[in-house]
């Protein structure tokens, strides 16, 4: 199977494929044995630049399971880090900041980072996604580069780290809002060249991670995040996009990004029918089985993925996925089930 017919494609590209394409968000990591043994000694930003260890980790939930298609295994943080911000990710609790931005100083401080110093170092990710296209584009299934969305950078930096209502990052929109698009507007710049390098090196499609964009009023999303992840989608060209967010639903319509994706992912809150009949016809969807459901008994959960497969029927196309990531604590082989039943259906 060439790429162009790979399933995964064809759905975003607003097909229907014969085959429903089905690969899971965090299905590269913590659940799967051979990650974790990968992993013994090696810190976690050390692991995704290395591009052998990067390209294997990537590759393991696809050998596995049979998804359809690889997620580069990466952080959202990477970029930074490549950029020169001093940044750890501490195991339980995530990302942490040695220097929080909390000002307009601080702002103008991180900002004044060129963008293009993440193509300077990018090498390891441009190996390291050739490594993982080259196993991946023999068997016909694609990769896909992602990297985080404006805002959820944005309120990390601002918190310093790890935050449940981005209180800091929420008052910075409207303390100082030349500071917030400041900060954003660079953020989507440095998203966008992320993406693009994966691009360059051989990736498929794309995924924008903005995992807190739940936390913001649409107002707020609309005058303060939405331009700016528009504008990091808008600078990647040639693939197929995905736009996705946790507790998204006010804002769905707005998470399209006036055009500049061509899918959107779904958490568990909101129906797929319902989400379809948000976003039109000219949006394919991504989601949206419970990650509860994994601990399910197999019935209670083949019962709730058929009934996500039938919702899905309403959008243009369907992608089958998790309405957030796998929790480490999931059994693998339910996770090959699922893959199972969903193509069969």
């Amino acid at each position: 199977m060439s790429l162009t017919d790979a399933p995964l494609l064809r759905a975003l590209r607003g097909d229907r494929p014969d085959q429903t394409p089905v690969w899971f968000m965090r299905q590269a990591g913590r659940s799967l044995p051979e990650y974790r043994k990968l992993r013994v000694g090696t810190a976690m930003l050390d692991a995704c630049l290395d591009p052998e260890t990067a390209a294997e980790i990537t590759l393991q939930p696809v050998r596995r399971h049979g998804v359809n298609a690889g997620i580069f295994f990466s952080d959202i943080v990477v970029p930074l880090k490549i950029a020169g911000v001093e940044v750890e990710i501490e195991p339980g609790r995530g990302p942490v900041f040695a220097d929080p931005i909390r000002t307009a100083d601080d702002v103008a401080r991180v900002t004044s980072i060129p963008v293009e110093s993440i193509l300077d170092g990018a090498e390891p990710i441009r190996e390291a996604v050739a490594l993982t296209v080259t196993e991946l584009g023999a068997q016909g299934i694609p990769l896909i580069g992602f990297a985080g969305a404006p805002f959820t950078l944005a309120a990390y930096l601002v918190e310093g780290g790890p935050s449940k209502e981005h209180l800091r990052a929420r008052a910075m929109m409207h303390a100082d809002p030349e500071a917030w698009h400041r900060l954003a507007g660079w953020l989507s710049e440095l998203s966008a060249a992320f993406l693009g390098v994966q691009v360059g090196a051989g990736a498929s499609a794309v995924q924008l991670f903005d995992s807190w964009a739940g936390s913001l009023s649409p107002a707020d999303y609309r005058a303060f995040v939405e331009p700016h992840s528009r504008a990091a989608l808008g600078g990647v060209t040639g693939v197929p996009r995905i736009h996705f967010g946790v507790g998204t639903g006010p804002i769905l319509s707005d998470m399209t990004l006036r055009g500049e994706t061509e899918a959107v992912g779904v958490d568990w809150r909101l129906p797929l029918d319902e989400a379809a009949a948000i976003v039109g016809p000219d949006v394919t969807l991504q989601g949206n089985i419970d990650p509860a459901m994994l601990q399910a008994p197999w019935e209670v959960l083949e019962a709730h993925l058929r009934d996500v497969v039938r919702r899905g029927r309403a959008a243009r196309s369907h992608v089958v996925n998790l309405g957030h990531g796998v929790p480490p604590e999931t059994d693998p082989d339910v996770l090959t089930r699922v893959v199972e039943l969903v193509h069969s259906l």
